[in-house]
């Protein structure tokens, strides 16, 4: 019998803290490895954390509404599998005490480990007493939480509270208005990708008008049930093959460029994220292995990840593991941007608004449906050649008639 400690995994590369939502699981329960264990808020999402083992929780460190740090021990699971990663070799880091060997355990359960009151009162004058609900609504709104007076119990925060706040009249003349926290991952995220990737941007055109022609002949091949198709649908696919193809773009780089140690870290599939804009800030949920997926299942991940991600409610797998991104801001969008790499991603396809253009074909003028695709690329781990043949592949499939349905 061994204690498998649970932690606080990454999700993303600038996440640093989460806030315990809820344990999906009580002292004593059976957990299952994988298995949803508890809920915790990060600056973007609401994430599951699964189970780090199968047996028995046998004891909750850190509890809701209290703050952990990234690599924080929160739990203990009492298991038989001795071969478990986190075993209680090491010190919880939670709460700073003794270790508690997992090879010569007693017949009793070992004394409890708790959290200090010391980081207990620490962690929570660090923070606001308020609800989830209410804090979501105020980060959305980029209403800073210390401005608000709480009528919940102990002067908590609670949902009505934030929306008087909203709907008072607020003075913003020559104010600052303080970042929420979803616009500061962001920052962070963008200053990291700016200061350290260097960036370069390759852009073509790409017509729309076979796949106008298609999407009617889809749609009604589709199961019953299954989402509508979108363009982002084929741009996923397209994008997916064409990294197949030209796995450098699919890779990340690792290591200090002046150190033989250097080196591209290849994926083991697309995994790709699609950018979604919400009020302060942006969401990017994760579609993965989408190379093995046809357009009804794209479709249904699609559709499922950007609602879960609009409720706030994003799982850890679609919150964390993109290789790569697509940002499309739609028919209200620009007609051409460049987007900004999102690290350890190593490529960007930004698309601009679909528009009717008159063009030149085949000795006419003719009107058709185009777009501006921008690639922006990590140069440490292609150069402009190779990015233009990715990017022209993208586009000779995307006016092709090439498609997997199913």
């Amino acid at each position: 019998m061994a204690l498998i400690a649970q932690e606080i995994p990454k999700v993303g590369l600038v996440m640093e803290e989460v806030r315990v939502v809820r344990w999906l699981k009580g002292v004593g329960d059976s957990v299952t490895a994988g298995e949803p264990l508890l809920e915790v808020e990060t600056e973007k999402s609401v994430v599951e954390i699964e189970a780090a083992a199968t047996g028995r929780l046998s004891q909750i460190l850190v509890q809701v509404e209290s703050q952990a740090a990234v690599g924080d021990q929160v739990a203990w699971i009492e298991s038989d599998d001795t071969k478990g990663a986190g075993t209680s070799s090491a010190a919880p880091r939670a709460g700073g005490e003794p270790s508690i060997a997992a090879t010569s355990m007693a017949p009793t359960m070992p004394t409890a480990v708790t959290v200090p009151a010391a980081a207990t009162a620490h962690r929570d004058a660090e923070r606001i007493r308020s609800t989830p609900v209410a804090r979501k609504l105020a980060a959305e709104r980029g209403i800073e939480l210390g401005a608000i007076t709480g009528t919940g119990p102990g002067g908590r925060v609670q949902l009505e509270d934030v929306q008087r706040a909203i709907e008072a009249p607020r003075v913003t003349d020559g104010a600052a208005q303080s970042l929420s926290p979803m616009r500061r991952a962001v920052a962070r995220s963008m200053s990291l990708s700016q200061a350290t990737v260097p960036q370069f941007t390759v852009s073509r055109v790409v017509e729309w008008t076979v796949l106008q022609d298609l999407r009617p002949g889809f749609s009604v091949r589709l199961p019953a049930g299954s989402p509508k198709l979108t363009v982002n649908d084929f741009l996923l696919q397209a994008v997916a093959r064409a990294l197949i193809e030209f796995p450098a773009l699919n890779a990340t780089f690792s290591g200090n460029p002046d150190s033989a140690d250097a080196c591209l870290v290849p994926a083991s599939g697309a995994h790709i994220g699609l950018v979604v804009a919400v009020d302060q800030g942006l969401l990017v949920p994760v579609i993965h292995d989408v190379e093995a997926l046809g357009l009804a299942e794209i479709a249904r991940r699609r559709q499922e990840g950007v609602e879960r991600g609009l409720r706030g409610r994003l799982k850890r797998e679609e919150a964390d593991g993109a290789t790569f991104s697509i940002s499309n801001l739609g028919a209200d969008g620009p007609d051409r941007f460049t987007a900004i790499i999102n690290p350890p991603q190593s490529a960007i396809l930004a698309v601009g608004r679909q528009r009717d253009c008159v063009v030149a074909r085949e000795g006419a003028v003719v009107v058709r449906p185009l777009s501006d695709l921008t690639l922006t690329v990590d140069h440490r781990v292609a150069d402009g050649r190779l990015a233009s043949q990715f990017l022209a592949k993208v586009i000779e499939i995307l006016e092709g008639r090439d498609w997997r349905l199913e």
